[in-house]
């Protein structure tokens, strides 16, 4: 028994090196140069025999592969260039200030600061559905996304849900704090291996600004019940959490820099903190799905009550008397790469 708990303590230790040399460059080796070609030639069907979470390409290296494979995560550093960045940043301003009024996007707002403010980002934590906003959705399209993004989907690309959040300074209310959630709780669209999300710090991203922070290994549970958080001040709408936490599994806290994107899978248990520092900490992101994803019926199923929740909230901004859950999909996805299939 006590080599056993030797066994474990050394594969746990061995599995912390990882983690820890993926998050942090510099202590790992220097790897050796290699070419990445401009688009990944990727089968459609996942590997037969050692991986299940990413298919067969010439992009990922295998230790790469195999971290996702564990951890349900992948960062890479330094992928979106500063120019790029500066005009997501841009566009975002034109909407805070109401200069562009792209159809469908959904802008949340922290009214508590509007008298104060104005109509600027210091109000506006998120802007969502920006897929018909042709400067911010020109991240969904980026070559260097698309490299990746095809590892984990195939070549058949869906852009399904779009975000930039610009996560304000907090108090102790826990306002822009988003409880620990799995993505695919949102998702009416399936099988969870072919969707990926990726996202790209906008400037540093640490603990004292809410930087994202992930239980590693948790994309290989199942879906749990969520809802709203049982805790003191304001929650944000749809800002759903598990309702109950293991809170014994350890979480690691993923330190970005401007540029720098993560990849993960939309059952991986994550969450960011609250803002602590008197500026913004903005990130843009994007879930991607393989067009041959297919959509499910929540009926009856710990999802149901999203559906109920989306479908008032979209009958309200558009004064309708009822809509499907398929049709909001529909509206909100577009193609980026391939052919659409299903979705």
């Amino acid at each position: 028994m006590e080599r056993l708990g030797e066994q474990l303590g050394e594969r746990s230790a061995a599995r912390l090196d990882t983690i820890l040399r993926h998050l942090s460059p510099r202590l790992a080796a220097a790897p050796a140069p290699i070419s990445i070609p401009t688009s990944a030639q990727v089968s459609v069907a996942p590997h037969s025999g050692r991986f299940s979470y990413t298919l067969d390409n010439d992009v990922l290296s295998t230790e790469q592969r195999q971290f996702y494979e564990d951890n349900g995560y992948l960062l890479i550093r330094n992928l979106v260039s500063d120019q790029d960045i500066e005009r997501f940043r841009k566009e975002f301003t034109r909407i805070c200030k109401r200069e562009v009024k792209p159809p469908g996007v959904m802008i949340m707002k922290d009214e508590s600061r509007k008298s104060q403010f104005g109509q600027s980002e210091s109000v506006v934590n998120k802007v969502q559905d920006f897929q018909e906003d042709e400067e911010l959705f020109r991240y969904c399209t980026l070559p260097e996304i698309l490299k990746y993004v095809e590892c984990f989907t195939g070549p058949n690309i869906m852009a399904m849900h779009t975000m930039l959040i610009n996560k304000l300074p907090d108090s102790d209310q826990q306002t822009f704090l988003h409880p620990m959630h799995q993505d695919l709780h949102y998702f009416p669209f399936r099988p969870a291996s072919r969707i990926v999300c990726a996202w790209t710090a906008m400037e540093r991203a640490h603990q004292d600004n809410g930087c994202l922070h992930v239980q590693p290994g948790t994309h290989r549970t199942a879906l749990k019940p969520h809802g709203y958080p049982q805790w003191e001040g304001k929650t944000n709408k749809l800002f759903h959490g598990l309702l109950d936490e293991d809170e014994k599994i350890p979480k690691v806290h993923l330190v970005m820099e401007k540029g720098d994107t993560v990849f993960f899978h939309p059952l991986l248990i994550h969450g960011s903190g609250i803002n602590r520092t008197s500026g913004f900490r903005k990130s843009i992101s994007c879930h991607f799905a393989s067009s041959e994803c297919h959509y499910i019926d929540v009926k009856n199923t710990t999802q149901e009550h999203l559906e109920k929740e989306l479908q008032e909230m979209v009958c309200k901004k558009y004064n309708a008397t009822s809509v499907e859950l398929k049709d909001i999909w529909n509206f909100r996805a577009r193609l980026v790469q391939g052919e659409r299939i299903n979705l």
